[in-house]
């Protein structure tokens, strides 16, 4: 049975490929020749409306869209978008004059540099022109940013990001400048994730992973909710002892309360740990593994393969500062941006009772009045 981390799994090397700036080969109709992730060998594809076909291994085992079937879905999707514009845009919002707050604005042509297009505007009221920022601050399309900080958190490397702006969009940014609006605008975005008070049920999941760090490692602990799949905090340690295996209980407690009952994995600290930060109130469950179908702690441990997929294309983290702020971020992601299927297509914080407009996530996120 195919599960649906198998499937995001093949989606984001599917973005790899297109992403590393190979460009598939049309043969005829809809049949394509396509390089593999290692570039050692080439496949071929067909893509058709009930069932589109590859010749590798993977598809002939499941009979269901591989990697190669996914990056040529994405890119047929990427050229039918470039057919009618260079570089995406934001929906039009409802603009004002940030002189006299009017709204009854004219439209007076583009002005234009090397990156990005803006609509410039004068007002009717008291005749002023200027251009409305819609780039979060910055000079680039806001859109162009947003596409960055996606890419990223699915597991692009920052160069392959780099090369998808230059072939798709024709913008040249160096990725030192990506890695810049990342650091900036993911700091907005968590202010404003741990400012809010998700609805969560009586039922967490707890478990910790270990990390590279500096040729070393170390431990991050994650506490998730079993009913929205919200995560509620995380932790990075260098060590799996007791005050540990507390320090995520702590900080998981500001967030939602006192649960009934939390499961975890064998870990000897946990029990002894839950007993302190819940004064006994809380029963402890003791995962019997991965097979279980009654105790089992699967629901973490999906996380820590999608958290794995941005780990380990930075071959480990400079710091326990640098780790903290990623596995911050990547909470940021994995509770507002990035759908679930056993949610029904939603994210966890919708499940959990905050609100999120449609269409670009991550734009709603970064103009949100908390940020």
């Amino acid at each position: 049975m195919v599960t649906p981390i198998d499937n995001d799994g093949r989606k984001i090397r599917g973005y790899a490929i297109i992403s590393k700036g190979d460009t598939p080969e049309r043969i005829s109709g809809s049949t394509y020749r396509i390089p593999s992730q290692s570039g050692k060998g080439v496949y071929i594809v067909t893509i058709k409306p009930k069932r589109s076909e590859c010749n590798c291994i993977d598809w002939k085992n499941r009979q269901l869209d591989c990697k190669h079937i996914h990056a040529i879905k994405l890119w047929r999707e990427i050229r039918g978008q470039l057919k009618n514009e260079t570089m995406p845009q934001l929906k039009e919002e409802k603009q004002a004059c940030p002189f006299c707050k009017a709204e009854k604005l004219i439209k007076r042509g583009i002005r234009k540099n090397k990156n990005v297009e803006k609509q410039r505007y004068s007002c009717n009221n008291c005749k002023k022109r200027f251009v409305i920022d819609i780039g979060l601050g910055t000079k680039v399309n806001g859109q162009i940013i947003t596409l960055c900080l996606d890419l990223y958190f699915k597991g692009i490397s920052l160069r392959k990001i780099q090369d998808h702006l230059k072939q798709f969009y024709k913008i040249e940014i160096s990725h030192m400048t990506i890695k810049r609006w990342i650091k900036k605008f993911m700091a907005l975005a968590n202010r404003y994730a741990n400012s809010q008070n998700p609805k969560v049920s009586g039922m967490w999941h707890a478990d910790e992973q270990m990390i590279k760090n500096n040729g070393g490692y170390l431990w991050i602990w994650n506490c998730m909710d079993a009913n929205t799949r919200f995560l509620l905090a995380n932790n990075i340690t260098q060590s799996r002892y007791l005050e540990d295996a507390q320090q995520i209980f702590e900080k998981s407690k500001q967030i939602g309360g006192r649960p009934d009952i939390i499961v975890t994995d064998g870990l000897p600290a946990y029990p002894k740990a839950i007993d302190k930060s819940f004064i006994g109130m809380t029963t402890h469950i003791k995962a019997d593994g991965i097979t279980s179908k009654k105790k089992n702690n699967n629901m973490i441990e999906r996380f820590h393969n999608t958290f794995r997929e941005r780990d380990k294309v930075m071959r480990g983290f400079k710091g326990q500062t640098n780790a903290e702020f990623m596995a911050t971020s990547f909470q940021t992601y994995y509770n507002f941006i990035r759908p679930h299927m056993s949610l029904g297509g939603l994210t966890p914080s919708q499940v959990a009772g905050i609100p999120q407009i449609e269409g670009n996530r991550w734009m709603g996120l970064l103009k949100s009045k908390n940020t």
